[in-house]
């Protein structure tokens, strides 16, 4: 049996795969795809897509109360350079199952002005996951990124694990 380290470096290398043929791999995470437009303009825009390496964050429970809980999701861009990061959240499976549904939570996420909107979220083998294109942002050097998202979980039998992370580009 697969453990959840093991799906989530699975996660991972879908996504990569999904990058590198989305037509093969399957709707769920071709929304990590850049738009056809700047695919197109040249390819070291499409190599810039694709993640180099995640910043795992601290993974707790997957809250099962019904009530709302809060998960930041904090990246400090410590070189000297601006870098490309997006934030992203996590919902894992257990490993012997049942596989959540997006049906199982609702997501929101801060907006600037202290507002709370929806996410909707991707769902690959048993994992769900936010939008990395949608995400993405340049961090300058010594910026620090936070973005809090708000889960509920619907599903009174859900169960899994909540992994923040933030995904590094270039």
């Amino acid at each position: 049996m697969p453990s959840k380290n093991s799906c989530l470096t699975l996660a991972s290398v879908a996504v990569l795969v999904v990058l590198s043929g989305p037509a093969t791999t399957g709707p769920a995470l071709a929304a990590t795809q850049p738009t056809v437009a700047a695919a197109s303009t040249s390819s070291q825009v499409h190599a810039s897509a694709v993640p180099t390496g995640f910043v795992d964050l601290a993974a707790r429970p997957l809250p099962a109360d019904g009530e709302r809980h809060e998960f930041p999701v904090t990246y400090r861009n410590d070189t000297t350079a601006d870098r490309t990061v997006a934030p992203q959240l996590l919902v894992v499976s257990p490993d012997a199952g049942p596989f959540l549904a997006p049906s199982d939570i609702t997501l929101e996420r801060r907006t600037a002005d202290g507002r709370w909107e929806a996410v909707r979220v991707g769902t690959q083998t048993g994992t769900l996951f936010t939008d990395l294109s949608a995400a993405r942002r340049v961090l300058h050097a010594g910026e620090t990124l936070t973005e809090v998202y708000r889960l509920t979980v619907v599903g009174p039998q859900a169960t899994g694990t909540v992994q923040p992370r933030v995904a590094l580009f270039g």
